[in-house]
């Protein structure tokens, strides 16, 4: 199989990414529809994020955030957002660059994407062999599908997105 040369695993990520930026620009501008909320984790050692110390003791290699009922001064820019949080009943300010995030699911709908990080993407891109692609996007909490192995010499498998939307 020839080298993917055009990284579609990042590409492909990036774009899911932006469905988290959008989901945050809706909720600023209109508030949570209904029952939603988010729950976001984080990489909290990924260049530019921005936490206490406090809590970067607390937790020092991930986090994970609920944006719900009560957080103040939701900004969202192209690269990162931020947020306001109380954590014992201490406001704190968290700066999160989107390429940090690693998990985002709203319970309400059962709706949820897991991301590598960028770092951790390429660290995997260089572990494996160039006929092996680096692991795509899921979405969680999915029910894992058993498949078989593919072989060297079939050809590769096209699947239409219509076959994973709701009738």
């Amino acid at each position: 199989m020839p080298e993917d040369m055009m990284r579609y695993d990042l590409l492909a990520q990036e774009a899911l990414r932006g469905v988290v930026r959008a989901a945050l620009k809706r909720v600023k501008r209109q508030g949570f529809p209904g029952g939603h909320h988010f729950y976001i984790a984080f990489n909290t050692n990924f260049p530019g994020v921005e936490i206490s110390e406090r809590l970067h003791k607390k937790y020092d290699q991930e986090m994970t955030i609920v944006l719900q009922h009560q957080f103040w001064n939701l900004t969202v820019l192209d690269d990162q957002f931020s947020v306001e949080l109380s954590f014992n009943d201490i406001p704190e300010k968290l700066v999160i660059p989107f390429a940090a995030i690693k998990g985002f699911f709203d319970p309400a709908v059962q709706f949820g994407l897991q991301f590598a990080t960028e770092v951790e993407a390429e660290a995997e891109a260089e572990e494996k062999p160039a006929a092996t692609a680096p692991k795509p996007a899921k979405s969680a909490p999915a029910p894992k599908a058993e498949t078989a192995p593919a072989s060297q010499d079939a050809p590769p498998k096209i699947v239409s997105l219509d076959s994973f939307r709701k009738k």
